[in-house]
This record gives structure tokens, C-alpha cells and sequence, in this order.
């Protein structure tokens, strides 16, 4: 399960690469560390049809049997089961979105065995992808102490791994888009079509940038926070 990536790229670059004519994150700072919950950014069809780039806060809704006796919905970050009946009704193309990134991380074992995180990225310059990811409107209770909000979610898909994440986490990677093609796919076409991108990326595709560390990229961290 991914619970960690990074998105060190500036706002043109994402616009430019998903064709969103329409941006309203604001100055939008480096963010070397997107953890649950988080607020970031995603590229979504607006309700006027516009392409646009928002914000939105990392964890869909969970499903009402994971919720049964809890007093919040921290939310469900990674979706494989597409499926599942409580997916679905996320799948249509006005809930589909893409998530920039430029790292992701997968917890590993170091020499000593402990756990620690792996950063894997395209290259090591870190280029710009993004995840296959959904999102929806919502209102919960995330935190106690933040009470009931409405606000914009979001989620993306995953996959079995492919070579290079498998080793370190067998269980899973998230669906990566590289291609403009897909870029369009996912955000446009039927789902029976949209659905053949929930793929590994080819092996080769990734290369280990990182390991042991909760932030990749030289960034100072305070520019990196949690959702208020």
C-alpha cells in the first residue's frame, strides 16, 4: 500500500502535461511528503467541462462496514477492488481524476530489518507522472478534532507490482500514467476502456532514488503540511 509520495514539479508543468486549462491551488508550494490525508494536488473534468487543477485531501470515503463503531472516516487511500460496489458509483469519467507526483514510496527492510521507506521514482531526476486516482465531494468527520467538514477526496488506483517495486512490496503498486494517451483514457473514456490502464508500469519502467527517508527531495519540510 502506498501511504507516502512526493510531487516536487510547479503547477505549469502539470498543467501543461494534463492539459488542465483552469488552476485554482494558488501558489502551490514543493511538497516532498504527501502523507493520508494531506492536501494536494489533482486534475479533474470541472462541472462546466473545463479541465482544471485543484486541491483535494488524500483518502476516499471508506466503506460503511470498515466504519462500524468509529467515531471518524480517516479515509481509504489506495483502491484495488474496482469492482466493489462501493467504487463504482467513483468510476464514471466526472469522478475520475489524475495525481501528480514525481516519487512514491513503498515500505521496505533495511540491513537491520527494520522497516523503512523506498522511494521509487521514473528517474533520478524525478520527472512528472501521475496516478490514476478518483475523487468525490464529502462530508465526515476525519478528525475529532476537526469535526464535520465537507470537502473534496480523492484516491487512486492500484495494481499488482511489476519488477522493481515487487521486491520490496509484493503486494501491490500504484497505477502509474506516463503516457498522453492514458492521460486521456482515464480521465474520458468508458470505463470498460478506462479500465485497461490499472496496470503495472513495464518493468524497467522505475528505479529505487531513495531509502530511509520520510521526505524525498531537498525541500524544507514546513512547506509540506497536513490539511488544517
Amino acid at each position: 500500500m502506498c501511504n507516502l509520495y512526493s510531487m516536487s514539479k510547479g503547477q505549469q508543468a502539470i498543467r501543461e502535461l494534463a492539459g488542465a486549462m483552469r488552476d485554482t491551488t494558488g501558489n502551490l508550494p514543493m511538497l516532498p511528503g504527501i502523507f493520508p490525508d494531506y492536501a494536494a494536488p489533482i486534475v479533474r473534468t470541472g462541472a462546466d467541462g473545463v479541465r482544471e487543477l485543484v486541491m483535494a485531501r488524500w483518502g476516499m470515503p471508506s466503506p460503511a462496514f470498515a466504519l462500524q463503531g468509529k467515531k471518524v472516516d480517516r479515509g481509504v487511500t489506495n483502491v484495488r477492488n474496482t469492482a466493489s460496489p462501493h467504487w463504482r458509483r467513483w468510476l464514471v469519467p466526472a469522478a475520475r481524476c489524475l495525481v501528480p507526483f514525481t516519487s512514491f514510496s513503498e515500505p521496505g527492510l533495511n540491513a537491520e530489518g527494520k522497516s523503512e521507506p523506498v522511494w521509487f521514482a521514473l528517474d533520478e531526476s524525478r520527472p512528472l507522472a501521475f496516478f490514476a486516482g478518483i475523487w468525490t465531494g464529502w462530508t465526515s468527520t476525519r478528525k475529532v478534532s476537526e469535526g464535520e467538514v465537507s470537502c473534496d477526496l480523492y484516491a487512486f488506483l492500484t495494481t499488482e507490482p511489476n519488477a522493481e517495486v515487487g521486491p520490496v512490496h509484493p503486494k501491490a503498486m500504484p497505477v502509474i500514467l506516463t503516457e498522453a494517451q492514458d492521460l486521456e483514457t482515464w480521465l474520458a473514456a468508458p470505463w470498460p476502456e478506462a479500465s485497461l490502464v490499472q496496470r503495472p508500469l513495464p518493468d524497467g519502467s522505475l528505479r529505487i532514488v531513495a531509502r530511509g527517508a520520510k521526505l524525498d527531495g531537498n525541500v524544507d519540510a514546513r512547506l509540506n503540511r497536513p490539511a488544517p
